[in-house]
Formats: C-alpha cells, sequence, structure tokens
C-alpha cells in the first residue's frame, strides 16, 4: 500500500507541474488575471502539503495547523480566480475570513480541547465551503450557458465535496483520517483529494483555453480599427439573415453607409485624421441602433449596418436618425473638428434575393449611388419597379426610390 507521505510528495511534484503550466499561461496571457489566482493555488496547495510531510517530522501539530490554514487558502484562490474569470471582484475578505476562522477553531480543538474528530469536521467544511462557492459560480445561468469546461470543472468539485463528506461521515463512525497516518482510509482520501484536485485545474485550464479560443475567433470578425463588425462577420449575418426570412418570410433591411467627401480628408488632413473621422462616425452610429442591429465596416470608408426583422420603412427611420446624429455633430462642431456626412442606401430582403445575401448588397449599392447622385448627405431606398426610361438616369431613379430628408 502507498503510503501517504508517498502521496503528499506525489501531490507537490504534480502541483509543482500545474504551477508551471499557469505561469506560462500567465506570461502568454497576461491579461488573463484568473490564470494568477489559479496559479496561487498551485503554489498554496504546495506548500500546504510540504507542511503536512512535516507532520511526519515532528511530534508538534503546529505544522498540521498551518498546513490546514494554507490548503483552505488554496482553495479560497482558486474561488477567487473563478470570480475573476466571470469578471466578478476577487472576495479577498471573505477568503481571508474563511482561512483566519478554519485556523482559529483549528488551533481550539489542537492546543484547548484536543479532538481529532472535531479537527477533520472543521478542516473538511473550510476546504468545501470555497469549492461549493466556486461551483455555485460554474452552473450559474446567470453568466450563460457553462462551456465544457467549466461542466468537467464543477462535476469533479462536486465529488472533491462528496469525499470530504464521506470522511465526516467516516470520522463520526470511528474511522481514522489522521493525516500522517498510513491508514487505508487515510491513503484513499488523500489519493481522492490529490487525483480531484489536479483534474479541477485541468478543467479550469480547459476554461481559460475556451476563453482565449473565443476571443481569438472573435478578434477574426472585428475591424480593427473602429472594432465593429468586420466584412466576414458581416457576410456571415447576412447569410444567417437571409436563412432566417427564407423560412419565416419575415423580411429585414439592410443599410450601406458610405462617408461623404473621406478622400478628401484623407488627402488633405491625412490617414490619422481619415481613421479618427471613420472612428467617431462608429460611435455616433451605434448611438441611433436597436438592440439587435449589427453595425459593420465593410471596407475602406463604407458602413453596412443589419436591421433584423425590419421593412423598408423601418430602415428608413434609422437611415433618418444617422443622418441626423451626423448632421448635429457638425453643427456642434462650429467648424473646429472635422464635419461627417454620409450617404444610405436602403434595401430590404424580398423573396427573389433568397440566400443570396450579394444580391442584397447590390440593391443597397444601387440605392446608394442614387444618393450620392442626388447631392450626397442623404438616404435612397431601393425600389423593384420596372424601369420607366430606357435612358440609364431614368432606370436607376426608378430602381431606387430617393427619399430626400
Amino acid at each position: 500500500m502507498l503510503s501517504v507521505p508517498t502521496l503528499w510528495t506525489v501531490f507537490v511534484v504534480n502541483f509543482f507541474a500545474l504551477g508551471l503550466i499557469w505561469a506560462y499561461v500567465i506570461h502568454a496571457y497576461p491579461k488573463l488575471v484568473a490564470a494568477r489566482f489559479w496559479a496561487g493555488t498551485a503554489l498554496a496547495a504546495i506548500v500546504g502539503a510540504v507542511l503536512a510531510l512535516l507532520r511526519n517530522e515532528s511530534s508538534s501539530l503546529l505544522p498540521l495547523l498551518v498546513a490546514g490554514g494554507v490548503m483552505v487558502f488554496a482553495a479560497c484562490l482558486a474561488w477567487m480566480g473563478t470570480q475573476r474569470f466571470y469578471g466578478r471582484a476577487a472576495s479577498w475578505r471573505a477568503s481571508l475570513a474563511l482561512v483566519a476562522g478554519t485556523a482559529g477553531v483549528l488551533l481550539v480543538y489542537i492546543y484547548g480541547y484536543d479532538s481529532r474528530l472535531m479537527r477533520v469536521i472543521v478542516y473538511s467544511i473550510g476546504q468545501s465551503l470555497p469549492m461549493l462557492l466556486m461551483l455555485k459560480l460554474l452552473l450559474a445561468p446567470e453568466l450563460g450557458r457553462a462551456s465544457p469546461g467549466a461542466r468537467l470543472a464543477a462535476v469533479l468539485i462536486i465529488l472533491f465535496v462528496a469525499v470530504y463528506l464521506l470522511r465526516i461521515v467516516g470520522s463520526l463512525l470511528g474511522v481514522d483520517f489522521t493525516v500522517g497516518v498510513s491508514s487505508p482510509a487515510a491513503t484513499a482520501t488523500v489519493l481522492m483529494v490529490m487525483f480531484l484536485s489536479m483534474s479541477i485545474n485541468f478543467g479550469l485550464l480547459l476554461m481559460a483555453v475556451e476563453r482565449l479560443r473565443s476571443e481569438v475567433a472573435d478578434l477574426a470578425l472585428l475591424d480593427d480599427l473602429t472594432g465593429v463588425a468586420n466584412r466576414r462577420h458581416l457576410m456571415q449575418r447576412l447569410t444567417e439573415e437571409c436563412a432566417r426570412s427564407e423560412r419565416s418570410r419575415v423580411p429585414f433591411s439592410l443599410l450601406v453607409i458610405d462617408l461623404d467627401g473621406f478622400k478628401t480628408i484623407n488627402d488633405t488632413h491625412g490617414h490619422a485624421a481619415g481613421d479618427a473621422c471613420l472612428q467617431h462616425f462608429t460611435l455616433m452610429a451605434q448611438t441611433r441602433l436597436r438592440p439587435g442591429d449589427m453595425l459593420a465596416r465593410s471596407g475602406g470608408d463604407e458602413f453596412c449596418i443589419v436591421l433584423p426583422a425590419s421593412t423598408l420603412r423601418e430602415a428608413a427611420i434609422i437611415a433618418r436618425r444617422v443622418l441626423q446624429v451626423c448632421r448635429e455633430d457638425a453643427e456642434a462642431s462650429g467648424g473646429l473638428d472635422l464635419p461627417i456626412a454620409v450617404s444610405i442606401g436602403i434595401a430590404q430582403w424580398i423573396e427573389e434575393i433568397g440566400l443570396s445575401p450579394e444580391l442584397l448588397l447590390l440593391h443597397a449599392d444601387e440605392a446608394l449611388y442614387v444618393a450620392k447622385k442626388e447631392g450626397k448627405n442623404r438616404y435612397a431606398a431601393y425600389s423593384s419597379a420596372p424601369p420607366v426610361s430606357p435612358d440609364a438616369d431614368g432606370e436607376a431613379t426608378a430602381r431606387a426610390e430617393l427619399k430626400r430628408v
């Protein structure tokens, strides 16, 4: 049978390896603050295990007391790391209170009233409480659907707490779980705790990998300059909306927006000024959108707005809002800043478009052409009415019904 000191030695080696892994994650992804707490968990577990080993070399129970406090602190660090992972403040005060409370009660049952049973119960509760709080976070519905890594960690935490619960029940029945005693019960407990602790860390590591992979995927769909969706994301969204409208026969609309005179701004004031204009327009336009609308930069000075479940008339309302905020901003600048004016083309999904987002973009571009031709700083809505004149201008006018504002 494996001895408890041997198992604690393996525990130290394994958590040292985990600490190195978390150290690499911290170095590679410094913005993942949760990794620092989880690395601290590994470090604290190593210290606690070493102190537990010292119990065999000393007749004093002081190493046992300190080891218990450190191991509870390790569990608290895991809980605080999970809080930071989900964007919440780490509960240092609650964690330190739990550690101090556990150590204080252990002190009473070591030097005040020597009770092995109460030490087992107090330590088991001290280890289980932060893990239960961590479990609540991992399964919290308000934080969204749990990732595979979070589900794995949650299942392992349940097993971890179950081991300590069995330890309490066994102690009440007279089974000896004393640290450092080479009994089957003590050996089995340390082995299960070691395995589950390591596995929970792998679940946390999987959560970190999933988060980083998701962030990388999001970056691939965002425009570097403005932070809104890029053309790739736009085409994905248009394809989804076309498929949805094809099934439900509920139309959606698209705005294609072009900044008027943007080339002149770049040529006269430089590309930095042009970039500032694009960023400023993005911020203004987003204030006039509804929840669920998507603003995307399709390239250069051209933007698109996807309006789910919206008719042409509803899209025209959004277009007027965007035009209004740009005009108000230009008036408020008083000539101190570069005024931003836009032209907008509007198109609505119709049955003839089907699953072709490119055709919808073409319709919106034709409407944008009319808005530009008619003087800019306005919008035009695409109409599928047949041409009334053979000349090009007549055809464009028939296909894109101009709305002057």
